[in-house]
């Protein structure tokens, strides 16, 4: 799959990952490559700037814990975080339709 398909829904899949409760990066890519079938790999290239660009913005905070003797950041969405979440869900809604619109795909013509 054509990486720069990714670009800009980086953020949202995770955001909705986070909205089912507090994750580790490790589980956070784990988690987006099962929902995905298979389809999305993160890479920590882009995952830790994303996660920290995200808490900057107050989407997300974060907190550590200790397992089995190795320190983990887990992150949390916020309030803002569900917000933006929501509306980002909203603007994705909009931009498939149309997209699937054009391809003859929302009204079986592919």
């Amino acid at each position: 799959m054509d990486p720069k398909l990714l670009t800009g829904t980086l953020e949202l899949m995770m955001l909705e990952v986070l909205s089912q409760g507090p994750s580790y990066g490790y589980e956070i890519v784990q988690t987006v490559l099962t929902r995905s079938g298979g389809h999305f790999e993160l890479k920590e290239g882009s995952l830790y700037p994303a996660l920290h660009r995200l808490e900057r913005q107050k989407l997300l905070g974060s907190y550590w814990t200790e397992h089995e003797g190795r320190r983990r950041k887990y992150y949390k969405i916020t309030a803002a975080g569900r917000k933006t979440l929501a509306a980002r869900r909203s603007e994705w809604q909009t931009f498939a339709s149309g997209v699937n619109g054009v391809l003859g795909m929302e009204y079986g013509l592919a």
